[in-house]
């Protein structure tokens, strides 16, 4: 992705502006605003922030650029009925097969711009020719993208997979695991994921570094199989189901496993496997220092990993994160990193419509990432030199409370994309039509 100058470059004329938001008399403009469900009077009102930006100095079309380069990867598991272990409220038109969990995903690629390729479990999604699948998917307009593996599930596993103290089980894993590699590399995918749910529930219930040598023995002998420019990201969450010990609890023993392994292996961080009150911007900030940041799985929680939209409880932890990542893109030492990272969305949809929600989270990333891109960088490493403690804290709250609104406006504009995704799913009556073809 292009960066947004830290100085000025090409400032955007208000009458530009204007034009791109269809807000200057342009009726076709303005006509074409209103079909695509976006709400004409509150462009009006934020089209003034957009100008404001463009007599800073701020080059709108590298940052409508940069915008338009952030890809998103949605989970097929997102697009089904899903509930806890209270119960599941079914969704009329929710997916109910691998098909329709693509077709959703290539609806909401077509409603945005930014969702073009679709992560699969295999074991949920699974089919009996690969290849056919990923022809399916290019034929919606996307593509397979993160494949996972699946070793929770099945009774083999009520004492783990990797670290069972059953040699069988622990086989049984890697054949899994290794089958997952062999069908990334069918559908051309570069990213295999996987994550554990194994631990124990009582102290005294297994030996704890006899657990981490079968982890690595195990992951050793997957890492041999990935092909080259293959990426390994292990993934880790700090309890549950496991309620005592957890073998991949934090990012610390996950980043020991990478080492490990090699330069294919790197860390995936999923926001809502952390205990309350982890900084993980910081631990985005060191993963990006040691160039082992492989990817996001992006949601939100408010007690444990609730898997809640991305950004509805804490948007202000999503811009702290992207900022970290836009600061490191700009430094050579990590730039390399920081342009690989898989973003992906991984939630469940338990009360909500199952597409709009996705929607929904991919515009709380865009946003984010765009009041990310214009942090004042010059500005904020002079107050950061300077020990001006609350000066830099407003050079970041400053581009956090920016209205981005009209940026993501004039970046779908400029793309013929609905200019608010989710009223275009709303209006376009997609939820009625899938209701009456799943019934």
């Amino acid at each position: 992705m292009s960066d947004v100058a830290d100085g000025p470059e090409m400032k955007v004329t208000g009458r530009r502006m204007r034009r791109m938001l269809g807000t200057d008399g342009d009726h076709d403009h303005a006509r074409r605003f209103c079909q695509s469900g976006i709400n004409l009077a509150l462009v009006s009102t934020s089209s003034g922030d957009l100008e404001h930006l463009g007599d800073q100095g701020i080059d709108v079309e590298v940052f409508v650029a940069d915008l338009d380069e952030l890809k998103i990867e949605t989970p097929s598991w997102g697009y089904g009925n899903s509930g806890t272990r209270f119960g599941v409220f079914p969704w009329p038109g929710a997916a109910r097969t691998v098909h329709e969990r693509i077709a959703d995903a290539a609806l909401v690629h077509r409603l945005t711009g930014a969702c073009p390729t679709v992560a699969i479990h295999v074991t949920w999604d699974w089919v009996g020719n690969w290849n056919e699948l990923a022809a399916f998917a290019e034929s919606e307009g996307v593509r397979l993208g993160a494949i996972n593996g699946n070793v929770f599930q099945g009774d083999d596993y009520r004492l783990g997979s990797f670290c069972h103290p059953d040699a069988r089980v622990r086989r049984m894993a890697i054949d899994h695991c290794l089958e997952c590699i062999d069908i990334a590399e069918q559908v051309n995918s570069d990213v295999f994921t996987v994550w554990l749910a194994d631990g124990t529930n009582y102290p005294g219930q297994d030996d704890m570094r006899e657990r981490y040598r079968r982890l690595l023995e195990g992951f050793r002998e997957l890492y041999a199989a990935l092909p080259p420019g293959m990426r390994f990201l292990v993934e880790y969450k700090f309890f549950e189901p496991a309620f005592y010990s957890t073998d991949l609890p934090d990012w610390g023993t996950a980043v020991l496993v990478c080492r490990a392994l090699g330069t294919q292996a790197q860390v995936l961080v999923d926001t809502g496997h952390h205990p309350l009150g982890t900084n993980v911007e910081q631990i985005v900030a060191l993963l990006l220092e040691e160039g082992l940041l492989g990817g996001f799985h992006f949601n939100n929680r408010k007690y444990a990993d609730d898997d809640l939209i991305v950004g509805s409880i804490d948007p202000f932890e999503l811009f702290r994160i992207m900022s970290e990542i836009v600061s490191a893109r700009r430094d050579p030492a990590t730039a390399t990193n920081a342009d690989a990272i898989a973003y992906m969305i991984d939630q469940s949809h338990n009360i909500e419509g199952k597409i709009e929600a996705m929607i929904q989270s991919v515009i709380n990333i865009q946003t984010a990432y765009a009041k990310a891109l214009l942090v004042d960088r010059a500005t904020l490493r002079e107050t950061q030199i300077a020990g001006d403690v609350l000066g830099a804290h407003r050079v970041l709250t400053d581009a956090y409370e920016t209205d981005v609104r009209p940026l993501l406006v004039a970046a779908r504009e400029a793309n013929g994309l609905p200019l608010d995704p989710v009223e275009a799913f709303r209006e376009g009556g997609h939820a009625d039509r899938l209701a009456r073809e799943r019934a």
